[in-house]
């Protein structure tokens, strides 16, 4: 391993609630030297229940109940044991682990943005270095404290050709733009979440079916688009803003699509977030030729093919170029790890609207 490499592991919980997401790379903070395996651990209904309980609460007015902090934090020690046996791997290999929490809560126009973990009990219960509290230093700056990926696409799409656009279809949808002129400055990136992902289409179905997701955009494929409902949904001031933005997961409700079939409503939301994402290229500085997509909804064909009809150009994911979607946005938290530990950038202006270049993250120490 190169002298000013590590190995760091990261870990994401995101807005779908599907699981932990745990991977390991190797990392200098601005390359990434060797991707390593990954893992999920997938939650059990009753626990994705709990942290359903908990969004859009403030943990500090309203903690959490049936210790949520300390399982969640249980869970995500889990997730990086396993991952260190597949790796065959110890504590003492890895330098730090990048642990974002979950997401309850995010009003950036208030300056507010909350995630529940303990990363202290993390680094004691694995015996590893751990930075936490990744979005609080670009929040307190003014920014919107999301997203923070954007500088690991950056750093993935080096050799490209660009001007290149990387979408992530999380529980909320997020872009990154990234320009042909990378200074290191920030100034070839612009980032925003474009609207929902797949949180609402998730939503409908475990209403209406009890399943936790529209497997493959089998649902959403059957149905008919209602087009007056998709009007309204699209009927909403976030469309319109400038970027940098951020959404808190739920900034969009069901309201709708509800008198629609389940087939019909699902059709509906997987529009919207079509719709959503083409409005959101209104925004780039240059159009791009080319959009790689990662996060789960990359597997809803219904979502794809609307993505390759309302855009015009090729829409691939992005294993098509080697990434894996599936560990992604882990591997992101990883590399920006081992970025704040370096005190580089996390965000950038152009990211989410801070003032200027933010580096962020707390380090907690095991032996602590």
């Amino acid at each position: 391993m190169p002298e000013d490499t590590c190995l760091a592991v990261g870990l994401m919980s995101g807005t779908s609630m599907d699981g932990i997401d745990a991977a390991l790379i190797e990392t200098d903070g601005e390359a990434v030297t060797w991707r390593g395996p990954a893992l999920t651990l997938p939650y059990d209904a009753e626990f994705r229940r709990d942290l359903r309980a908990a969004l859009g609460h403030d943990p500090l007015i309203r903690p959490p109940e049936n210790d949520l902090i300390g399982r969640l934090t249980e869970r995500h020690g889990d997730a990086v044991r396993a991952l260190l046996a597949e790796a065959g791997k110890s504590p003492g290999d890895i330098r730090a682990v990048g642990f974002h929490g979950h997401t309850v809560l995010h009003r950036p126009e208030h300056g507010v943005t909350r995630q529940i973990g303990d990363p202290a009990k993390l680094a004691r219960d694995t015996g590893i270095d751990v930075i936490g509290d990744l979005r609080l230093n670009d929040v307190a700056a003014g920014g919107e404290g999301a997203p923070l990926v954007p500088v690991y696409h950056r750093a993935l799409a080096r050799g490209l050709d660009k001007p290149l656009a990387v979408l992530n279809l999380g529980g909320v949808a997020n872009v990154t733009w990234i320009g042909p002129d990378d200074q290191g400055d920030g100034g070839d990136l612009l980032a925003f979440d474009t609207g929902p992902g797949n949180a609402l289409l998730d939503d409908w179905v475990q209403e209406k079916t009890g399943q936790t997701m529209d497997q493959d955009g089998a649902l959403s494929a059957r149905g008919t688009v209602d087009q007056h409902a998709l009007s309204t949904l699209m009927n909403h001031d976030y469309f319109e803003m400038l970027p940098p933005k951020s959404l808190d997961r739920g900034a969009f409700g069901l309201g709708p699509v509800q008198g629609l079939s389940v087939a019909a409503g699902a059709a509906t939301l997987a529009a919207f977030t079509v719709a959503a994402v083409a409005r959101a290229a209104l925004f780039f500085p240059v159009p791009v030729t080319r959009w790689l997509v990662t996060g789960g909804g990359r597997h809803n064909a219904a979502i794809m093919q609307g993505l390759r009809r309302a855009l015009g150009v090729e829409v691939l994911p992005v294993e098509d170029v080697g990434w894996s979607g599936d560990a992604l946005e882990a591997e992101a938290f990883a590399f920006l790890a081992v970025r704040a530990l370096k005190g580089l950038a996390l965000t950038y202006p152009g990211t989410t609207g801070v003032g200027e270049p933010v580096s962020g993250g707390r380090l907690y120490s095991f032996k602590e």
